[in-house]
C-alpha cells in the first residue's frame, strides 16, 4: 500500500471563492432586477448602468460562482476517484489564484464598458487569452492526475469532466477569435460577421449552458449524490448512454436560439431536430440522478443536503424538457424576445446550478473541517426560502412572457396592431418583474443564510490541510481488451484515448453546422445597396456595444405580420455582412431597432431631437418607460483618436474601406455630426438653444460642441439602421460557389 495526501487546501479556497462571488453574483443580479421597477436607481453613474451590470451579473454568476463551484468539487472528487493527489500544486494555485484575477478583471473592466458584446462572452481578448490559458492549466492537472492515478477505471464523473475541458476549451477558443485594434487598446472585433457571427456565438452559447453550466454538473451529481444518500448509481448502462449521446447530441443544438432569423434554414433546421433529440439523454441523466436515492427516500425528508440534490436534479429535468419545447418553431414563435427565456434560463441556474452547489457545500465543509454543519435547521431554512424564492422568480417571468408574446402579436379587426404603442406591453408586465424581484430576495436571503453557517461550522472545526490517504499501486495490465472485459471497460482504463474520442464526438456537430455557413458564400444573399458604416456611425456603434443596449433591444425583424407591422420589412442576410460583431440580441425589454432609421411604421424614422431628448429623459419623452437615463453620452466628449485605427482593423476583416475613406475620416465624422447637431438644434425650443449658446461662450475653448459628442455618434448609428434597403428596390445578387 502507499500512502499519499489528498490536497484539501485547494478546495477550501475554491469553496470560499464560490461563497464569495455567489453572494457577489446575486447582489448585482438583484440590483438589475430592481431596476425595472426604479429604472433611475443609479441614475447618472455610467458604470453602474444596467446595460453594464447585466453582463456582469451573467459572468458573476456563470463563471464566478459557478466556476468556483466546479474546480472545487473536481479539485475534491478527482483525487478521491483516481486515489492521487493532484497532479500539481502549482498548477492547482496557478488555476485558483488566475481565475480570480480574470474574476475581478471582470469585475473592472464590464462596468467600465469594456464589452464584446457577445452573450456569456463579454469580456475582451486579453481576458479571454487569460482565460484560455488557465483553463489549460486545469486541463493539464486533470489529466495529469489521471495519468499517475491508483485506480484503474475512470468513473462515469471523470468522464463527465473530461468532456467539460476539451469541449469548454474548443467553445471558447473559436468563438473568440477577435481582432485588436491596438495590442495597447482593450477594443477588439470578431473575426465574424453578421449570420456567421451570430452562428459561431450561439454554437458556443448553448453549449456554454451545455458544457460549463451542465456537464461538470453531471459529473458532480455523480459523485456527491451516492455519497450523501450512501447508495451506488442506479445504472452504470444508463451512465454509459447518457455521456456519449448527451456529448455528441447537445453540441448540434445552438441554431434554435436564431429560428426564424436571417440563418440558414438548414442550420435551424438541424438546430430544432437535434434540440429535440436532446430530451432522452437529458432525461437519461436525471432518471439515473433520482433513482440512485432508491432506498434512501426516508433520509431525504431529514437530510438538508439531499432535500437541495433532489429539487436541483428536478430542476435540471425541468429546463431540460423546457429547451427542446421551446426549440419547436411554433413554440420558439412565442417565447423568443420575451421574458419566457428569462425564467427558463433561471430554473437551470437557480435550481440545477444553485441548489447541487449549495448541496455539495453544506456536505464538503463539515467533511472538510473535520466537525459537524453547525445548524441543520438553518439549512433547511436556505433550503425552504430559496425553494420559494425559485418559484416567485420563475413563475412571474412565465406569466410575463406570454403575456408580451400575446400583447405583441394581437391585431384589430380592422388589421392594425392592437398594441401599436410598445410600451403598453411593458407596462402591463411590470407587477410580474416586482413579483421576480422579491423572489430574488429570497433566494439571496438563502445565500446569506449559508454564509453565515458555513463561516460557524468552519470556526468550530480542524484546520488541517492535507488528508491521508493510502492505494495500492497501480498494477499494468496489457492494453488490448481482457476476458470478460467490456468496451467500454477498455476505455475506461485509457483517459488519452478518451479524452480523443470525447474531442471527436464534441466536434462533429461544430464542423457540420459552421464550415459550410463561413464557407460556402450561398448561405449569406449579399445586397448591393448595403454599404460599411461611416466613421462616424462605426463610433456610435460601438457606444451603442459599450451601454449594453442589445441586453435590451434585438436587431432581428423576423418574417411575422406582428413584427413587420410593427417594425417594417424583415432582415435579411445580406444586411449584416459588415456587422462585427453581430447584435440581434435575445431580449426585447424595449422595441426592435433594426429599422430605426426607416420611417413610415409604428417604430421608427424619429428626428434627431427626439433621440437626443430620449436619452436625456426617457419617462418625459415616453410616460411609464423603464428605461434608464443616459446623460453621460450627452455630456461625454466623442474619442476620436482611433478611429482610424478601427477602420483599418475593418479592412483586414474584409470591410471594403479604401484608404481615401481611412485617411477622410476625421472630415467625414465632422460633417456628418455637424449635420446631426444643427438638426438637434433645429428641434429644440429657443431656451435649449440659448442656454447651449450662452455654456458655448462661457466656457471658451473647454467647450464641446454638441457633434462632438457622444450622443451625436450615437444618434447616426440609430438613424443608419435600416437604411440600407428598400422592400420595393432591393437587389440581391447570389454568389455561386
Amino acid at each position: 500500500m502507499q500512502q499519499f495526501y489528498y490536497d484539501n487546501k485547494i478546495v477550501k479556497k475554491f469553496i470560499y471563492a464560490t461563497i464569495l462571488w455567489g453572494v457577489v453574483g446575486m447582489l448585482v443580479g438583484l440590483l438589475i432586477a430592481y431596476m425595472f421597477l426604479f429604472p433611475n436607481l443609479t441614475e447618472g453613474i455610467s458604470w453602474l448602468s444596467f446595460g453594464r451590470l447585466r453582463p456582469l451579473h451573467t459572468n458573476a454568476v456563470i463563471f464566478a460562482f459557478v466556476g468556483n463551484a466546479i474546480f472545487a468539487g473536481v479539485y475534491y472528487s478527482t483525487q478521491r476517484l483516481l486515489k492521487a493527489r493532484m497532479f500539481s500544486d502549482a498548477l492547482s494555485n496557478i488555476n485558483f489564484w488566475g481565475w480570480q484575477l480574470i474574476i475581478v478583471g471582470a469585475a473592472i473592466t464590464l462596468p467600465l464598458g469594456f464589452n464584446t458584446s457577445k452573450e456569456y462572452a463579454e469580456l475582451e481578448w486579453p481576458f479571454d487569452i487569460a482565460i484560455a490559458l488557465i483553463w489549460v492549466a486545469f486541463g493539464v492537472n486533470l489529466i495529469g492526475t489521471m495519468l499517475k492515478r491508483r485506480q484503474r477505471h475512470l468513473y462515469v464523473a471523470i468522464w463527465f469532466y473530461i468532456a467539460t475541458f476539451v469541449t469548454v476549451a474548443v467553445l471558447h477558443i473559436f468563438n473568440s477569435l477577435e481582432l485588436p485594434i491596438a495590442f495597447s487598446s482593450m477594443k477588439s472585433y470578431s473575426v465574424y460577421a453578421g449570420v456567421q457571427d451570430a452562428l459561431v456565438q450561439w454554437w458556443y452559447g448553448h453549449n456554454a449552458v451545455a458544457f460549463f453550466l451542465t456537464t461538470p454538473f453531471l459529473g458532480l451529481m455523480y459523485y456527491f449524490v451516492p455519497k450523501a444518500a450512501n447508495r451506488p448509481v442506479y445504472s452504470y448502462r444508463l451512465s454509459i448512454v447518457h455521456f456519449w449521446s448527451l456529448i455528441f447530441i447537445y453540441i448540434w443544438a445552438g441554431p434554435h436560439h436564431l429560428l426564424y432569423t436571417a440563418l440558414p434554414d438548414w442550420a435551424q433546421s438541424l438546430g430544432t431536430t437535434f434540440s429535440i433529440m436532446l430530451i432522452m439523454p437529458s432525461w437519461g441523466g436525471m432518471i439515473n440522478g433520482l433513482l440512485t436515492l432508491r432506498g434512501a427516500w426516508d433520509k431525504v425528508r431529514v437530510d438538508p443536503v439531499l432535500k437541495f440534490f433532489v429539487v436541483a436534479i428536478t430542476g435540471y429535468g425541468m429546463s431540460t424538457f423546457e429547451g427542446p419545447m421551446l426549440s419547436l418553431k411554433n413554440v420558439n414563435a412565442i417565447a423568443h424576445f420575451t421574458d419566457w427565456i428569462i425564467g427558463h434560463v433561471h430554473v437551470g441556474a437557480l435550481a440545477w446550478n444553485g441548489f447541487l452547489t449549495f448541496g455539495m457545500v453544506y456536505w464538503l465543509v463539515p467533511r472538510l473541517f473535520k466537525t459537524k454543519l453547525h445548524s441543520t435547521g438553518l439549512a433547511n431554512f436556505h433550503f425552504w426560502i430559496g425553494t420559494l424564492g425559485i418559484m416567485l422568480y420563475v413563475m412571474p417571468m412565465y406569466v410575463a412572457g406570454f403575456t408580451q408574446a400575446s400583447m405583441w402579436k394581437q391585431f384589430n379587426p380592422d388589421g392594425t396592431l392592437m398594441y401599436g404603442n410598445f410600451l403598453e406591453t411593458v407596462t402591463e408586465i411590470i407587477p410580474m418583474y416586482a413579483m421576480r424581484a422579491i423572489g430574488g430576495s429570497l433566494y439571496l436571503l438563502g445565500m446569506l443564510t449559508l454564509v453565515y453557517n458555513i463561516i460557524v461550522t468552519i470556526r468550530s472545526g480542524s484546520k488541517v490541510e492535507d488528508e491521508l490517504a493510502e492505494a495500492a499501486a497501480l498494477k499494468r495490465v496489457p492494453k488490448h481488451r481482457l476476458a470478460g472485459e467490456g468496451w467500454h471497460t477498455v476505455l475506461e482504463r485509457k483517459p488519452i484515448k478518451l479524452t480523443i474520442y470525447a474531442l471527436i464526438a464534441i466536434s462533429i456537430g461544430g464542423i457540420v453546422q459552421i464550415i459550410p455557413t463561413i464557407m460556402v458564400k450561398s448561405n449569406i444573399p449579399t445586397i448591393s445597396s448595403v454599404k460599411p458604416y461611416t466613421p462616424l456611425e462605426l463610433e456610435g456603434r460601438d457606444i451603442y456595444i459599450r451601454e449594453g443596449c442589445n441586453n435590451c433591444h434585438s436587431q432581428m425583424v423576423r418574417p411575422f405580420r406582428s413584427e413587420v407591422e410593427r417594425y417594417g420589412e424583415y432582415s435579411k442576410a445580406g444586411e449584416f455582412v459588415y456587422d462585427h460583431p453581430f447584435l440581434w440580441g435575445s431580449k426585447r425589454t424595449g422595441p426592435d431597432l433594426h429599422r430605426e432609421g426607416v420611417g413610415g411604421k409604428t417604430i421608427g424614422g424619429r428626428p434627431d431631437a427626439w433621440h437626443f431628448d430620449h436619452m436625456w429623459d426617457p419617462q418625459a419623452i415616453s410616460s411609464g418607460s423603464i428605461m434608464p437615463r443616459y446623460t453621460w453620452l450627452i455630456e461625454n466628449p466623442l474619442d476620436k483618436s482611433m478611429t482610424e485605427a478601427k477602420m483599418r482593423t475593418m479592412v483586414k476583416l474584409g470591410v471594403p474601406y479604401s484608404e481615401e475613406d481611412i485617411a477622410n475620416a476625421q472630415t467625414s465624422m465632422l460633417e456628418q455630426g455637424t449635420k446631426i447637431e444643427e438638426s438637434i438644434l433645429a428641434g429644440k425650443d429657443a431656451d435649449f438653444n440659448k442656454s447651449y449658446e450662452d455654456s458655448k461662450n462661457s466656457s471658451g475653448e473647454d467647450f464641446v460642441d454638441l457633434r462632438d459628442r457622444e450622443i451625436v455618434a450615437l444618434i447616426s448609428y440609430l438613424q443608419r439602421l435600416g437604411t440600407d434597403i428598400k422592400v420595393k428596390d432591393t437587389e440581391e445578387t447570389t454568389a455561386q460557389n
